[in-house]
């Protein structure tokens, strides 16, 4: 069963609700059989390329929010993320646009690895301090996860990268995604928000269950016989 979840790796909650999803995960006991896909959403596309204001700054100016409030508001989430096991360092957050963040998203994820492509990226922003605009930093983290350093590149001017993060951003406007963290679950249900783990395996199996109904396992018994295997050997 499919579960597409929504992102930006700029939001704080994103990186919150991933974690207490894995940790539903982790206690579903059918989970071989979830596949999980990353969706590439902006919150704030205008944001420049190169960081002018850091994360308090930015809200400060472009939300209309008081300091004070929104000191409170970054210990609060700081605070949550500490209870899941997270390390936010909103002092260090680089203001920067995500796409070509997001541009690393989408090619890990063509190779199998996006999952590890939101971690690293989620742990460079909140808890590093690192610039994801920045070509080298993008670099040394997607060869981290295992992508080869001349396909990272190459993405990054590859107009095609660019095209799959507005894709998927279009398709959530069709899905109705107002905010992220958006998790669907096989195009049936939905959770909006970091909400609780328990939260998320009560909608696990609510889904899995009505998925498993409509697609049954096959089991068959199967009678032996001399045959050759995939890797070569005949027997």
């Amino acid at each position: 069963m499919k579960v597409e979840i929504w992102s930006d790796v700029m939001c704080p909650f994103c990186y919150i609700g991933k974690r207490n999803f894995e940790t539903a995960l982790e206690q579903f006991k059918d989970k071989e059989h979830i596949e999980v896909v990353w969706k590439s959403f902006q919150l704030d596309p205008s944001i420049p390329e190169v960081a002018k204001d850091s994360y308090e700054d930015y809200l400060i100016e472009n939300k209309g929010m008081p300091r004070a409030q929104v000191k409170g508001m970054l210990d609060n989430v700081t605070q949550s993320a500490k209870q899941v096991g997270l390390e936010y360092n909103f002092d260090k957050a680089l203001m920067v646009n995500s796409l070509s963040a997001h541009k690393l998203l989408q090619l890990a994820k063509i190779k199998g690895l996006g999952n590890e492509a939101e971690e690293v990226l989620f742990r460079a922003f909140f808890t590093e301090g690192k610039n994801i605009a920045d070509l080298a930093t993008l670099t040394a983290l997607g060869k981290e996860i295992g992508l080869e350093e001349n396909e990272i590149q190459s993405a990054m001017k590859d107009e095609k990268y660019a095209e799959l993060v507005k894709a998927d951003i279009q398709e959530a406007r069709q899905v109705g995604v107002q905010g992220v963290p958006f998790f669907v679950l096989d195009r049936k249900y939905a959770v909006s928000g970091a909400q609780p783990a328990q939260a998320f395996l009560e909608s696990l199996t609510q889904a899995y269950t009505e998925w498993r109904e409509k697609n049954p396992e096959i089991k068959l018994k199967v009678t032996e016989g001399q045959s050759c295997a995939p890797d070569g050997t005949c027997e």
